[in-house]
């Protein structure tokens, strides 16, 4: 069977399992009471979604658990890929947990939750620098290459520096992003397939697989999660799901592409950058509320209407990221 048909049917399999468990786990979440804790400062619209599940990041990362066993691609690289996922999820659920059990809109410390990210991000980067030693990363619509030159150890240095930051500032970008129903799902799915196309084409078959399987386990949560949502993914899934784009995007050489590819999770956190800078300089907000969504939210935008317009920006984005490849 053509390695094609086989990602195909493997991400069918992965999003026909996500909705299998789905209705157990929001039960299950229903029973524990694991409900989640608006914001008061947040859009009035939402306090309606007071006590909605949340942690139903677990739907997705059993998904992609299910989708890598099925798909027989248990791979280095891909128990790598799973490491920096499972991990970084494992923050968020802490995070998650903390919340539901303090009845409070806040989980761990800011510090804390930045510390158990890097400390997942820099393992996993130290695997990577011994088993994949060309770190190198492709420069889109060009030629070239960003090499991590100098001596050894300078560049295995520059190295981890670079993909501990990218790591952990695109787990934290998704993390912005989930903010309505069926946003950071939907944008992640989109980003995922097409990292896994770019991916097969670079002859990575195997970060292809898990890629349509991270893609699989999000179109099985927007099941549930569209809107009005049945649950929500908590930091359990949202910041695992950036965690597993930067990974995929690192190994496979595109690291500087996921800029592009996942130009929504940008302009989500460079929002929110922007507003908090602007206010504390000049007193002013630039934005009606961060992060991005919420500016549109609002201004009289319904969700389900900003959620299909960051799917389409979010999709074309995509193809500019498959031609800054392509056009070289």
């Amino acid at each position: 069977m053509p390695e094609f048909a086989r990602l195909l049917i493997v991400l069918v399999f992965t999003f026909l399992f996500a909705i299998s468990i789905g209705p157990f786990a929001i039960k299950l979440l229903h029973q524990l009471k694991f409900g989640q804790s608006i914001r008061a400062e947040g859009p009035q619209t939402h306090l309606k979604k007071s006590g909605t599940p949340t942690m139903g990041g677990v739907i997705i990362l059993l998904a992609i658990i299910f989708g890598l066993l099925v798909s027989g691609q248990l791979t280095a690289t891909n128990l790598w890929l799973l490491f920096i996922t499972i991990g970084t999820g494992l923050v968020g659920f802490i995070d998650d947990f903390i919340i539901i059990i303090k009845k409070r809109s806040m989980g761990l410390k800011a510090r804390q939750k930045l510390l158990g990210q890097v400390i997942v991000a820099g393992l996993a980067v130290v695997f990577f620098g011994m088993n994949n030693m060309n770190m190198s990363q492709l420069i889109p619509f060009t030629n070239s290459q960003l090499q991590f030159s100098g001596n050894e150890y300078l560049g295995i240095s520059l190295f981890f520096v670079f993909a501990v930051f990218w790591i952990v500032g695109f787990s934290n970008a998704v993390n912005l992003t989930d903010g309505l129903d069926g946003l950071a799902s939907g944008t992640t799915a989109v980003a995922a397939l097409v990292l896994g196309a770019l991916a097969f084409f670079q002859g990575y078959t195997d970060v292809a697989f898990f890629a349509v399987i991270v893609a699989g386990a999000c179109l099985g949560f927007i099941w549930f999660n569209g809107p009005p949502a049945s649950v929500f993914m908590g930091d359990t899934g949202s910041l695992a799901l950036g965690a597993a784009l930067a990974g995929i995007a690192l190994f496979t050489h595109l690291g500087l592409f996921l800029p592009i590819i996942g130009g929504i999770f940008v302009a989500e956190t460079l929002s929110v950058i922007i507003q908090v800078t602007s206010f504390k300089m000049m007193g002013k907000r630039i934005f009606r509320m961060s992060p991005l969504h919420h500016h549109f939210e609002l201004g009289g935008m319904v969700e389900p209407k900003i959620m299909l317009r960051f799917w389409i920006v979010g999709l074309l984005l995509g193809i500019l990221g498959i031609l800054g490849y392509v056009l070289k």
